[in-house]
């Protein structure tokens, strides 16, 4: 790690980039009556393009990522998805991504300053194939995810439920399964689980299931203004606000997770919500203090 990463105090700074784009349907973004799949095979509308953000923090023990956005191999290599034509199908018909090779995870961190062996702790807020796609360049760092999405992408039915378990469990990777503990930490209420992952309080993990069953996020405490990064939970800020939940996942955790989210917004006053695919995150990450590519 290059000396100029720590310093005293305990986050310096927070930037983001995206890792290509992805389009989606709107019954993905915003819900639907509909079975999922029935939306995914037969929906003739796609929206427009969204982020594939990746979050990058500067603490005083290291580089920490949130994310690991989409892999270029994804839009390069045939043989990427599932062997299966038809799992291969519903890949495509779930979402469309464009990706240009300055877009990997090692290339924007060079962008920035940093190399990839400056990365400590990598968090995946879960574990579906545009949060791992840079997993392979990031083998140095400590992988962090919830022990519930380990669980999910070991499954049997893993590449149904959107897990690539080839491109996940990788040889030599160190994972640490996390399974939040209880907190009494009135400044995280209402959730009353959680779990801190440098010994700070600066970066603390949250559960916040519904997209999958071990969907978690992290908040970072310690700046002038807190963020909550929050990965697939919401697909955009302004359409949660107004009670709308994505259309894949448990909708009723969903709208659980999403109120007790803007419980603790209004606790603390004020918070950046920084989702991986919204539009607006960015915007919203330099009004708090950070930088966005």
């Amino acid at each position: 790690m290059r000396d100029d990463l720590a310093p005293p105090g305990a986050v310096r700074g927070v930037a983001a980039f995206s890792t290509g784009r992805v389009k989606i349907h709107p019954q993905h973004a915003n819900g639907s009556r509909l079975p999922s799949l029935a939306w995914i095979l037969l929906s003739p509308t796609w929206g427009g393009w969204r982020p594939i953000h990746v979050f990058v923090i500067e603490h005083d023990r290291g580089l920490v990522l949130f994310d690991a956005g989409q892999d270029l191999a994804s839009v390069t290599d045939p043989g990427y998805y599932p062997a299966s034509p038809l799992m291969r199908f519903i890949y495509r018909r779930l979402a469309r991504f464009e990706m240009r090779p300055e877009e990997t995870v090692s290339a924007q961190l060079g962008a920035l300053g940093y190399r990839t062996e400056d990365v400590r702790w990598l968090v995946l807020s879960h574990l579906h194939q545009d949060h791992i796609g840079g997993l392979r360049e990031l083998t140095g760092a400590r992988f962090v995810v919830s022990a519930a999405d380990w669980q999910a992408m070991k499954a049997p039915n893993a590449e149904m439920a959107g897990f690539l378990p080839r491109h996940t469990d990788l040889p030599g990777a160190t994972w640490d399964k996390v399974v939040f503990e209880a907190t009494s930490d009135p400044a995280l209420a209402p959730f009353t689980s959680a779990h801190d992952l440098a010994g700070d309080g600066a970066l603390v993990l949250l559960p916040t299931p519904g997209h999958t069953a071990g969907s978690l996020s992290m908040l970072v405490r310690g700046r002038d203004a807190p963020l909550l990064l929050v990965g697939d939970m919401t697909y955009d800020v302004d359409a949660m606000r107004r009670g709308l939940v994505p259309g894949l996942g448990d909708r009723s955790t969903l709208r659980e997770t999403a109120a007790r989210v803007l419980e603790l917004e209004r606790r603390l006053g004020r918070l950046a919500i920084l989702p991986a695919h919204d539009v607006g995150a960015a915007g919203r990450l330099v009004n708090a203090g950070g930088r966005a590519g």
